[in-house]
């Protein structure tokens, strides 16, 4: 695989992967779930985990890295979601 485009694709993961992390700090912070689509996350996170698979099958690091990244925040919010959405009433 060409270097140069696996560069181009760890910045994109880096940059897509990281537009995830104020909303996981923010939920955990203020356990505040009630504007969070648990559907949303639900399909996101079973896309994540096919764009992984594929990331595998053509041995692209910068697919693998973002998908196993975001999907672990996507999951840390499903779970959030789940558990204080319970406390909420």
């Amino acid at each position: 695989m060409d270097l140069n485009l696996e560069y181009i694709g760890i910045m994109a993961a880096i940059l897509t992967t990281s537009g995830f992390v104020p909303q996981v700090y923010k939920t955990l912070k203020t356990r505040e779930v009630k504007g969070i689509s648990l559907s949303m996350y639900l399909v996101l996170f079973v896309g994540m985990v096919f764009w992984l698979i594929y990331g595998i099958k053509i041995n692209s690091f910068s697919i693998i890295l973002a998908n196993i990244v975001s999907g672990l925040l996507v999951l840390m919010q499903i779970i959030a979601k789940i558990i204080y959405s319970k406390r909420e009433g």
